[in-house]
């Protein structure tokens, strides 16, 4: 498997670094440059200021002192500044040029184009100085005055390749100091991805496993991060699909079984009855039982079709406000007969005369006929089922308690399942689906309510629902 990740955070890391080579190549030259030629215009206007106040200038525009004197002074103080001074007149003419050689005798170069009002506003300007240079310069002007007249300017030229090499020492600082920084972060980069990589790996090694079918791996037993609680979500729900499998297989194998017992009965009393094994005068009796698997063959259809129906989460609940006693009393009418050939009464223990509730009357009458026809197969001969309703706050209860064979506890936990049937019950119920208890399961959860179940082996068992009140 390609490790496709790993190239793309490299290839990330690599961008990063290159935007962070591009932003100071730019930004920092840009704020350098700006910062190094402030600097450099600074010093040199505060030494063209003292310059231009200096006796030996206040005493040449006096016409006191030597033109050659004052070339010395100049280029002096050129030379330790490593630049050009000019002394010019108000007219543009350049007197004195450190950068020539002196000649006594020399007219002065003049700028034809100078205009004395350039200087205003700023100390300093960056370009060719009237013409003058082939290429930019850094220029400052003072002015030399007396009293308050001025008489002329100091103005200084600095070449830029200065500042330049200023800047560049600068860069090289900035240079290695962001070549320092990468370098440092590649140990937490590195750190990060090696607290990433490992679980990433044991994520995809451990789907590769499930993928497999190999639904029983553990890999993680107590998770301690964000992708160690990712991976304990996967375990879990690759147990859940294990379990769920495991169901499943149990269902197909009960519902084969159910389904093929009786098929088996009818497939053999009709060949009996076709190749003349049954004789015509007791046909009618084993017709019967083929009418009577039949049926059981039906109700064990309908029963799954109705799962299917709250499985798919698409059942339309028609709800409606009725009397729940009425609807026990009337369920009770069809178990009257059943009850009357075996002595087996029912005590109605209700609350009021009439409790409303807000539900949906035909499947809760399917709850109560599931539950009721339960109690009656388990109950004894002339035994009593009670049946009570009692409203607490906003729920209704409702519970049918019967007095027969009881549950085994460690059977409990599992009437609710599909199929299910309990040792005790395989030799009572024998047309029994073992679907009757997950209806009722199914139907009280989409009503969002609640079911319990209390039994005791050879006592009893009481069932217990809630329904919300339609009260006043």
């Amino acid at each position: 498997m390609k490790k496709r990740l790993r190239v793309k955070f490299a290839v990330l890391y690599g961008l990063f670094a290159l935007l962070s080579f591009i932003a100071v190549s730019t930004f920092t030259m840009s704020l350098t440059r700006k910062y190094e030629t402030k600097k450099v215009a600074d010093s040199l206007y505060q030494d063209a200021s003292r310059i231009a106040s200096a006796s030996l200038i206040q005493s040449y525009t006096k016409s006191s002192s030597s033109r050659k004197d004052l070339y010395n002074f100049l280029s002096a103080a050129a030379a330790y500044q490593n630049s050009t001074i000019w002394l010019m007149d108000t007219s543009g003419n350049i007197l004195i040029n450190t950068s020539l050689p002196f000649e006594e005798s020399e007219d002065p170069e003049k700028l034809p184009e100078m205009d004395p009002g350039e200087f205003t506003g700023s100390y300093y300007q960056i370009g060719t100085f009237f013409d003058y240079y082939s290429k930019d310069v850094l220029s400052v002007v003072s002015p030399v005055t007396s009293g308050d007249a001025v008489k002329g300017y100091i103005v200084i030229h600095c070449y830029l390749s200065k500042i330049e090499r200023e800047c560049n020492s600068v860069l090289n600082i900035s240079y290695f100091t962001l070549l320092v920084i990468l370098g440092l972060s590649l140990i937490p980069v590195f750190g990060f991805w090696r607290l990433i990589s490992r679980p990433l790996d044991r994520l995809i090694y451990a789907a590769g496993k499930y993928a497999a079918g190999n639904l029983d791996y553990t890999f993680i037993k107590e998770p301690t991060d964000e992708l160690e609680y990712i991976g304990a979500s996967l375990q879990y729900l690759a147990g859940r699909a294990g379990k769920g499998g495991e169901s499943q297989r149990k269902f197909i194998s009960n519902i084969s079984h159910d389904f093929r017992s009786p098929l088996t009965s009818i497939k053999g009393y009709v060949e009996a009855i076709l190749d003349g094994t049954i004789p015509v005068e007791i046909q009618d009796r084993y017709l019967h039982i083929v009418l009577s698997e039949t049926e059981r063959l039906e109700k064990l259809t309908k029963g799954l079709l109705t799962l299917n129906t709250f499985d798919d989460n698409g059942y339309l609940m028609e709800m409606s406000d009725f009397d729940i006693n009425e609807v026990i009393r009337r369920t009770l009418e069809t178990f009257e007969g059943r009850c009357n050939e075996r002595g087996i009464r029912f005590s109605l223990l209700f609350d009021e005369a009439s409790l409303p509730v807000h539900a949906d009357m035909e499947k809760i009458q399917q709850v109560l006929y599931n539950l009721i026809d339960n109690a009656v197969k388990f109950s004894r001969d002339d035994s009593v089922i009670y049946i009570e309703t009692l409203q607490k706050r906003e729920k209704i209860f409702v519970s049918v308690k019967d007095t027969g064979l009881g549950i085994p506890q460690d059977s409990l936990p599992k009437i609710w399942e599909r199929f299910y049937k309990t040792d005790l019950s395989r030799g009572k119920d024998k047309k029994g689906t073992g679907l009757g208890l997950a209806i009722v399961k199914e139907i009280i959860q989409a009503h969002g309510e609640n079911i319990n179940v209390v039994s005791t082996e050879g006592v009893g068992t009481e069932f217990t629902f809630t329904l919300q009140s339609a009260g006043k």
